[in-house]
């Protein structure tokens, strides 16, 4: 299953209705198979009768194309407001917001991170948290994280 098709397909459709693309993932465990577009507003909202419209316009679309042969369920859904952060594009959108970082190697006595992004650099992003009452920033090569994805502060 080629992703990359199907993004070129989908994304000058959703930039038509002022939406883009998150995320696309081909769920194989489940029968049928599910096809799992996210998409959200150019703005990053997404509301119900947003969803519904690029789930119409996705879905005549690949209806159109003949895609795929067999039987499958295509869900088109929100991100969500946690996020798994996937590419630059994703993390420099998220500079300023509250995320989780789950490292690979700890750092600085620390295996997971929550704080606000602070800057996305080629090779390291830059996190501010506070520990206690103290304010601090940590340095995380690119290469050490496991995942990194948006949060809610509590």
């Amino acid at each position: 299953m080629n992703l990359d098709i199907l993004k070129e397909w989908i994304e000058p459709v959703l930039n038509e209705k002022d939406c883009v693309l998150y995320d696309i993932e081909w769920l194989t465990n489940q029968n049928p198979p599910i096809l799992q577009i996210s998409v959200e507003k150019q703005d990053g909202t997404m509301d119900l009768d947003t969803c519904a419209m690029c789930s119409d316009v996705i879905g005549t679309l690949l209806d159109n194309k003949d895609w795929y042969t067999k039987e499958y369920m295509l869900e088109v859904c929100s991100p969500g407001a946690e996020r798994e952060l996937k590419t630059d594009q994703q993390l420099r959108d998220a500079i300023g917001k509250y995320v989780y970082v789950k490292l690979i190697d700890p750092k600085q006595g620390l295996d997971q991170v929550l704080g606000d992004l602070k800057e996305v650099n080629d090779d390291s992003i830059i996190v501010a948290y506070k520990e206690k009452t103290r304010n601090k920033t940590i340095e995380i090569d690119r290469n050490n994280i496991n995942v990194i994805m948006t949060a809610v502060k509590l």
